[in-house]
């Protein structure tokens, strides 16, 4: 059964994250970030910056940081078990820094599908807003084989 395309243009749950030092130390030592800028407070103040200076792709981590992040799958009646990540692509206009609080606005843009609906796509954008100036955009490509 191929996904609605009535889905596309839904608007999915938004949610807010408080940026903590302790977790962006975490993403950087699991992804191997040397720069202490990235995981000590005090490096960071030195170097001129408000607090720890999040990585670029800590934004989908956040992204994630919810009860229920698939949650507009489940709306459309995928079967969570056949999802695969299929790519993600990111813009950055500010950098973002533990205290900050984010907020996460995200949409369904695209639906559609290859191999004679073998693979389905469902595109999810999100704009990510610091006391509501944007700081980000994500896009993410979630795939559903039937």
């Amino acid at each position: 059964m191929l996904i609605d395309k009535k889905h596309i243009g839904m608007k999915v749950p938004p949610h807010s994250v408080n940026l903590t030092a302790w977790q962006l130390k975490w993403f950087a030592k699991a992804t191997g970030e040397t720069n202490p800028i990235y995981f000590d407070e005090e490096a960071a103040h030195k170097a001129g910056l408000p607090g720890v200076l999040a990585p670029p792709t800590f934004f989908f981590c956040m992204d994630m940081d919810k009860e229920h992040p698939f949650d507009y799958l489940e709306t459309m009646e995928c079967d969570l078990g056949k999802m695969l990540h299929g790519e993600q692509s990111f813009n950055y206009y500010k950098p973002i820094y533990s205290g900050d609080k984010l907020d996460f606005d995200g949409e369904i843009t695209d639906i559609y599908d290859k191999k004679n609906g073998a693979l389905q796509f469902v595109v999810k954008e999100v704009k990510v807003r610091r006391q509501g100036e944007v700081v980000g955009d994500l896009r993410s490509v979630m795939v559903i084989r039937a």
